[in-house]
C-alpha cells in the first residue's frame, strides 16, 4: 500500500518538489544518490539519501495545519536513525543557494543551521 501511494506521489510532485528533484537527481548533488517519494517505515519521505540516512521534506501551506503530525513523523524517523531536514516551498524556489548549502551540510554531517532554523521550517 505504501509503495502504491509513493508511486502516485512521484507522478504528482508539486512545483517546488519538481524543482528540488531536478537539482538533486542522478547523483547530481555531490555524487549522492537521493530518491524521491520513498516509503520509510509507515511514512513516505519526500526525498531521502539512504547512504547518509538523511530525509529532505519540502513543506507547503498545508503543513501549518499538520504541524503536530509532522513533528510526530519526524520523531519516529529520528528514533529510527534518520535525520530530517525541512524546507518551505518558497525557500526551495527563491533561496536555492541557501537550500543547496543546507543539503550539503546535512549530507556531510555538518550541524550548521539551515535557512529555516536548525532542522526545518518554524
Amino acid at each position: 500500500m505504501a509503495n502504491e501511494f509513493a508511486r502516485r506521489l512521484r507522478r504528482e510532485l508539486t512545483g517546488p518538489e519538481k524543482f528540488f528533484w531536478k537539482q538533486v537527481r542522478n547523483r547530481r548533488f555531490d555524487g549522492h544518490k537521493i530518491r524521491r517519494q520513498v516509503p520509510i517505515g509507515p511514512f513516505v519521505a519526500d526525498f531521502a539519501c539512504f547512504d547518509k540516512r538523511v530525509i529532505f521534506e519540502i513543506d507547503g501551506q498545508s503543513h501549518f495545519e499538520t504541524g503536530n503530525r509532522d513533528h510526530e513523523r519526524s520523531e519516529w524517523l529520528q528514533q529510527n536513525g534518520w535525520r530530517v531536514v525541512r524546507f518551505w516551498n518558497e525557500e526551495v524556489l527563491r533561496e536555492w543557494q541557501a537550500v543547496e548549502e543546507a543539503i550539503w551540510n546535512a549530507l556531510h554531517g555538518v550541524r550548521a543551521p539551515t535557512i529555516s532554523g536548525s532542522e526545518g521550517p518554524r
